[in-house]
């Protein structure tokens, strides 16, 4: 026999246990996004907004009419402010924090009892002599005594959640960073390809006035008009290019309406005098890359969640049953009353399921958790030395284009001109010369995007928000389930 002293006892320990641990951290509706806006303004100065009613949003759109009012022209950087103030997948993205904190909030809270009354000797005269009156309250006191580690878990989680949404912040500003520098290069490619569309018009009109005067033949007259025509389309292609580089920009921003009246630069940044050196690049994105601590974490939570399933491995459901039962009687005419009390105890017997199947699940979760985080940390070490060489490397060979090719290629087309003009050389070479120094121009120019675009990478290989993050980071969720320019 237990007697009631005892069972209070073992009854009020868990709750003691448990008592110091409470919900004010995870029920604010902002709860953890101030670690996200200072990790998002760490890797890009920018600001971070998590909007959750009317005047949040009214302010927000008012912050992005007055970026886009003070320049019709935007910059890279304005462009990532906006996408980080506006777009909407990035809010709907922050609502999984949200639920996290509200997961971690629900863990500190005590189960509530199960309150049972019952009467008997109700409804018939014979029976009212004979009234009984029960009543049971029953709480799961094992639920109790591992409350503590249920919170940690569920604070694990939500840690997790909390760089999981710095990711997504990240990405949406690494990817508004490429297409905004995608839309301007692809404006400088029509800009080039306008230009020269001009010269080959003038080259037509005068094969066209050389021809009537006999000075030119019909085939020269031709190439001369088929290499606009061919240039023609080529500039459409390009037009449309740019336009659609235009909407992928739009898109990340979240603009509609009167806000598409915008405007990007016709032209890149030209190339820095000088490459940063990141000597300790793989140190760095060791140490900062935020996909590699929320690994680390789920390292952290199924090792707790391991010493749960074996602190519970033989008993699952623990209940503890309190109660009373008073019964009246009338005898010889006198009413008589007796109140007793009820101390029950309520377990599964593990007869058949001795928990080694649940063990063993555990045990292969924080296998695979323990193999992911190794490959993510080669992974990230691998993703940072290739940032760097495409970094490098772009540079030089788009100072190769625009120190070397491309003035030779128009060294190459003046002679030509001037060998054309003296009639030594025929319309075909000189047509020939000109297309080669437009694609000089154009892979010039492509160069440059490219070095910029490795640029913008460095920053994501360092710190996350790449290409591949958001893939891994839906692999460690799955896991955790089952365990300027004038009108551009």
């Amino acid at each position: 026999m237990i007697g009631p002293r005892r069972f209070a006892t073992m009854l009020a320990f868990p709750v003691i246990l448990s008592g110091c641990v409470t919900g004010a951290e995870y029920s604010s509706k902002q709860a953890g996004f101030a670690s996200v806006a200072d990790k998002t303004a760490i890797v890009t100065t920018k600001q971070a907004v998590w909007i959750q009613n009317q005047n949040q949003a009214r302010s927000a759109a008012a912050q992005v009419k007055s970026l886009l009012a003070r320049k019709k022209t935007l910059d890279v950087e304005i462009a990532v402010q906006i996408a980080l103030l506006n777009n909407k997948g990035l809010q709907a993205a922050y609502a999984d924090l949200g639920d996290s904190a509200a997961d971690a909030w629900q863990s500190t809270m005590f189960i509530n009892p199960t309150v049972s009354i019952g009467t008997t000797g109700i409804g018939t005269p014979e029976l009212e002599a004979f009234k009984t009156i029960e009543g049971m309250i029953t709480t799961n006191i094992l639920a109790l005594a591992t409350r503590n580690r249920d919170v940690a878990i569920a604070d694990t989680r939500f840690r997790q959640a909390q760089l999981t949404a710095a990711v997504k912040a990240l990405q949406l500003a690494a990817d508004t960073r490429r297409a905004w520098i995608g839309a301007v290069a692809a404006w400088e490619t029509v800009g080039q390809l306008q230009r020269a569309q001009a010269a080959a018009d003038a080259a037509s009109e005068l094969a066209e006035k050389l021809g009537e005067t006999g000075a030119m033949t019909k085939g020269a007259q031709a190439r001369e008009h088929v290499f606009v025509a061919e240039l023609a389309g080529e500039t459409a292609k390009a037009r449309l290019s740019a336009r659609l580089a235009k909407e992928e920009l739009t898109r990340l921003m979240g603009l509609w309406g009167t806000d598409l009246d915008y405007q990007v630069p016709n032209s890149l940044a030209p190339l820095p005098k000088i490459v940063a050196k990141r000597d300790a690049i793989e140190a760095e994105a060791l140490r900062n890359r935020i996909d590699l601590q929320v690994a680390k974490l789920e390292i952290e939570a199924i090792a707790r969640s391991y010493g749960l399933t074996e602190a519970t491995r033989y008993v699952t459901d623990l209940e503890i049953l309190t109660g009373f039962e008073t019964e009246r009687e009338i005898e010889d005419d006198e009413k008589k009353t007796r109140t007793t009390s009820q101390v029950e105890l309520e377990f599964a017997i593990p007869i058949f399921d001795t928990g080694k199947a649940r063990m063993r699940k555990a045990e292969l979760a924080y296998m695979r958790a323990a193999n992911q985080l190794a490959e993510k940390a080669v992974n990230v070490r691998s993703e940072a030395r290739a940032a760097y060489e495409a970094y490098r490397s772009n540079y030089d060979i788009a100072r190769h284009y625009r120190n070397n090719v491309v003035p030779l290629r128009t060294k190459v087309e003046e002679e030509s001109l001037l060998s054309y003009n003296g009639m030594i050389t025929n319309t075909f070479e000189l047509l020939a010369d000109t297309r080669d120094k437009i694609n000089a121009i154009l892979l010039s120019v492509n160069a440059k995007r490219d070095f910029w675009l490795a640029e913008a990478n460095l920053a994501p290989a360092i710190y996350g928000g790449g290409a591949g993050t958001l893939s891994a980071e839906t692999e460690v969720a799955a896991a955790s389930e089952s365990s300027g320019g004038g009108g551009h």
